[in-house]
């Protein structure tokens, strides 16, 4: 994927909102089983998300540059 056409997070987290881990490769920007969206280590995704797609979250990778560019939802 071009980073010319990503779509890069322009206010990445640095920790999960649920565990308080920190976020180093991968989070998801989602809403949860609970009803609130919360920013997701993978655990926690797999744990209380609700699924990737519109209406349900997004999951961002980090680049080698540090830009975290949204790779699924």
């Amino acid at each position: 994927m071009s980073l010319a056409y990503a779509c890069v997070h322009s206010d990445p987290p640095s920790a999960c909102d649920l565990c308080n881990a920190t976020l180093c490769e991968d989070f998801m920007d989602a809403k949860t089983v609970h009803g609130p969206w919360a920013n997701l280590c993978p655990t926690c995704f797999r744990d209380h998300g609700v699924g990737l797609g519109t209406g349900r979250g997004q999951h961002y990778r980090r680049q080698p540059d540090g830009k975290y560019v949204k790779i699924e939802g």
